[in-house]
């Protein structure tokens, strides 16, 4: 049910996804080098749309960064610090998520890497460096906490 009166200003919605490519050996997951500022690398994602769950983001942005069909496999996190994001205050729900298949550079990726984590591109931009940290934790069964609270 919609309350009435006026809407507060609230911050910006974004899911960015952790995509694995399952059919190759360790499983190396896919930046994107941004095409728009901030320039650098990033895991794929972007805005949630009206009306748009942030799940389907997740997926529709997957796809129009790499080309990819992916498959949500976990909630990673919800990050949120209004720091995180210098264009403004920007709360991101990160997923992991599985693919198969060769990802192309599309939309507003101007290129992409396929890395192991022990390989990854610099600078990485926002926090994503901190995400891929608590993704790695995930991956080697490491206990982090899901909440993030700075």
């Amino acid at each position: 049910m919609f309350r009435s009166g006026p809407r507060p200003v609230t911050p910006t919605v974004a899911a960015d996804i952790i995509i694995e490519l399952v059919d190759r050996p360790g499983h190396p997951i896919v930046l994107i080098e941004r095409l728009n500022p901030p320039h650098g690398w990033a895991i794929p994602g972007g805005f949630v749309d009206v009306c748009e769950t942030v799940e389907a983001a997740a997926i529709r942005e997957a796809q129009e960064e790499t080309g990819l069909t992916v498959t949500l496999t976990a909630l990673l996190g919800c990050y949120s610090s209004p720091e995180r994001d210098a264009r403004g205050h920007t709360i991101s729900l990160v997923y992991v998520a599985q693919a198969t298949g060769e990802p192309q550079a599309q939309d507003d990726a101007k290129d992409l890497v396929i890395c192991q984590l022990d390989a990854l591109p610099q600078p990485l931009v926002f926090d994503h460096a901190r995400i891929v940290a608590d993704y790695r934790r995930l991956r080697l069964g490491e206990r982090f906490s899901q909440i993030n609270l700075g």
